[in-house]
């Protein structure tokens, strides 16, 4: 089986499709809410040329995703895998956000779930980076199982270094449940 870090994805709650230069305007439309940022280390990220900037990293990482909601067939939001790196058996989940009105439907954890059973058919750590300002993303991680393990200065796609905390998930522990 081959490891696409853009393959379609699907289960129960959402879709995941490969991130198009079209799907510009609606995501936009769910990222210019303040409120979406507001943990985030780049909280102006829902300001227009701040959000090019993220969009045009999305592109350039090939292994980005809209989210679609199966319930309403909506655009949820977005999500990426970053950092596959075949020799270390790893790969980076993040990038992630979703439209306010997603917030607390289960919808993330889904995501998470779908992503990890793709990934972990090819390797044994997924990473994932989460600004040190960001509670609510910092407790979604630990609640898909995830462990802190680090602290690291990132340089998002042409953004300054701000701190991160690093999280990993191990197969075995994944599969373990």
């Amino acid at each position: 089986m081959h490891f696409s870090i853009q393959a379609v994805l699907e289960n129960d709650q959402a879709i995941l499709e490969p991130l198009a230069e079209q799907d510009f305007d609606v995501l936009y439309a769910l990222a210019s809410d303040p409120k979406v940022w507001e943990q985030h280390p780049n909280k102006n990220r829902w300001k227009k040329d701040e959000f090019v900037n993220y969009f045009e990293g999305a592109m350039q990482s090939k292994g980005a995703y809209k989210i679609i909601d199966k319930a309403s067939g909506k655009v949820a939001g977005g999500t990426r895998f970053y950092e596959y790196s075949p020799e270390g058996k790893s790969i980076a989940i993040g990038y992630t956000f979703y439209a306010t009105k997603f917030w607390g439907t289960g919808i993330n954890p889904s995501v998470k779930k779908l992503m990890l059973d793709y990934a972990f058919q090819f390797v044994d750590t997924v990473i994932f980076h989460v600004g040190a300002t960001n509670l609510r993303s910092q407790i979604a991680i630990g609640r898909v199982g995830a462990v802190k393990v680090g602290e690291q200065s990132i340089a998002y796609h042409g953004e300054p270094p701000r701190l991160n905390f690093v999280y990993e998930i191990k197969k075995e522990d994944w599969l373990k449940g």
